[in-house]
């Protein structure tokens, strides 16, 4: 099974390395999904979303809701949102039954990266 949660959250970055309109400083609005595959545990549940919530909102909406994401990683295109959060949830989220699936950042409604396990370096 796939158990996914969706969650919002707000923040400015520029983009050093690209010429182009996103060079300049700007903001968005990013929506993130994190995705867990496994299998029903005792409780008949992949993970308990409240759980999950609670892990998201401490390990990664802490740091980047409204944050200035150059102050947190290096070149915060989409693609490296996704490894940074995939980093920071990897451990959190693994059970027995489960891990970490896919992480999925939008930056705008129409434009989105999907990171898996085999691109995590």
């Amino acid at each position: 099974m796939l158990l996914r949660k969706e969650f919002t959250f707000d923040a400015a970055h520029r983009l050093e390395r690209y010429r182009g309109k996103c060079e300049a400083l700007h903001g968005h609005t990013y929506r993130l999904a994190v995705t867990l595959d496994g299998h029903s545990d005792d409780e008949d549940m992949v993970f308990d979303f409240t759980e999950l919530k609670r892990i998201v909102s401490e390990k990664v909406l802490t740091e980047l809701d409204h944050a200035y994401l150059n102050d947190v990683m290096d070149q915060p295109t989409a693609e490296n949102i996704a490894l940074w959060v995939w980093r920071k949830l990897e451990e959190s989220v693994k059970r027995p039954n489960c891990e970490l699936h896919s992480v999925q950042i939008w930056e705008t409604a129409t434009s989105s990266v999907i990171v898996f396990r085999e691109d995590v370096e």
